[in-house]
């Protein structure tokens, strides 16, 4: 991608040709090219895009004026879904554009976000959305996608529009000029999963990497957390995996607000690429206010984190369960993995004197858990509270040992 940057513009020109007119003329005023992607079923646009949508609907499997004949927004809105994603990707590993942005309200959100997420991480990613300022989660997901308010709704051109529309050229603009300076280093990338009652352990692992000339890069488990590090780790980033977080799973099992779904831990198995894996925070499930946690969990010993976040001991039976998962997990993997036990506690409040110590619960969940595993899968136990140096520096021996 060389020479002029090029921004790729996606909008219903149909309905909004006044919008991406002005967003197209705003974004080539900073020097920079683009390319229009037309994603409006209606009707013919009145300017000429460079990707029309009928390449795009074809993309998906299905016709145009089939589509137009049908009158169907759900089913228009979810064939532009799956067909500005493969035009998008395809355009992106031709070469064709640089950055790529986006508005609308909820039909234009959503199609203009589908061609956003399965681009690389890096990529600049704008979309403009009346939908902004609330929850995004859907959207953007595990991606780096910038979500601009829109203010006003997509409908023309104004004295409030006519800014924002500025302002989001402006910055895709500056955004895709930025020319960061080759990384010489080449250092080795470790990924890691750390949540606020695993962070003595993790910026100790962390820092004992670094000294050996390892990059480390944390991922929050707080559910997006887990599933970017499964993303990257597919994609083949990493060296290792240093998983000492893995919380996020009892949260699926039991029905907390931090699940990275069912796909947890298991991306390291298939790439083969050497992990390391502790029970981290696995001793509590995640919620919301005290007063948003399910009725049915009445009676249990909760801990108020903070005024946003209720945990929840687990119990010896969930422990269990978990303990068979996360062994079948590990049991598929096919490079080096290992399983390290922290005999004196999973997190900062899973210790003696603290409110979840629950030493009959912690052992139910390793009981289990080597129940299950397999004879290839190497397992260590390590008389120390995982937030201890000794823990860390164990971890990170017993990972270094499995990459080299």
């Amino acid at each position: 991608m060389a020479g002029k940057k090029v921004v790729a513009i996606i909008g219903a020109l149909d309905t909004k040709s006044e919008e991406f007119r002005f967003l197209k003329e705003q974004i080539e005023s900073h020097g920079v090219g683009t390319l229009v992607i037309d994603v409006g079923v209606l009707t013919d646009p009145p300017f000429t895009p460079d990707i029309p949508a009928s390449e795009v609907v074809k993309a998906a499997g299905e016709d145009l004026s089939a589509l137009r004949k049908a009158a169907d927004r759900g089913q228009s809105v979810a064939a532009m879904c799956r067909g500005i994603a493969a035009v998008a990707e395809k355009l992106y590993k031709e070469g064709r554009f640089n950055g790529i942005i986006s508005m609308g309200g909820g039909a234009g959100t959503t199609v203009g976000t589908a061609a956003m997420r399965v681009l690389p991480t890096g990529v600049p990613k704008v979309m403009v959305s009346t939908l902004a300022s609330g929850n995004v989660q859907t959207y953007v997901d595990i991606k780096d996608i910038t979500m601009m308010p829109a203010i006003t709704d997509i409908a023309g051109i104004n004295r409030l529009s006519r800014q924002i529309i500025a302002n989001a050229a402006g910055a895709i603009a500056g955004m895709v000029k930025v020319e960061l300076p080759p990384d010489t280093t080449q250092k080795p990338v470790i990924g890691a999963t750390m949540f606020g009652v695993t962070t003595p352990c993790v910026t100790n692992c962390k820092q004992l990497l670094e000294a050996k000339g390892y990059e480390v890069i944390v991922f929050h488990a707080a559910g997006a957390g887990g599933r970017t590090l499964e993303d990257l780790t597919q994609g083949g980033l990493f060296q290792g995996v240093l998983d000492i977080t893995t919380h996020e799973l009892m949260d699926e099992l039991v029905g907390g607000i931090r699940t990275a779904g069912p796909d947890r831990l298991q991306a390291a198995g298939k790439t083969g690429t050497p992990q390391l894996v502790t029970p981290g925070a696995i001793d509590m499930v995640n919620f919301g206010p005290r007063e948003t946690v399910p009725a049915k969990f009445e009676g249990r010993r909760f801990y108020p984190h903070n005024p946003k976040t209720t945990l929840m001991r687990s119990t010896k039976e969930e422990n269990i369960a978990l303990g068979k998962i996360i062994a079948e997990k590990l049991n598929s993997a096919k490079g080096p993995t290992t399983f390290v036990l922290p005999r004196l506690g999973f997190s900062m409040i899973d210790r003696e004197g603290q409110p979840f110590y629950d030493p009959a619960a912690d052992a139910a969940f390793f009981e289990s858990l080597k129940k299950h595993l397999d004879d290839k899968i190497r397992v260590v136990e390590v008389d120390a509270h995982i937030n201890d140096p000794a823990f860390a520096e164990r971890a990170v021996a017993l990972l270094l040992e499995m990459i080299k």
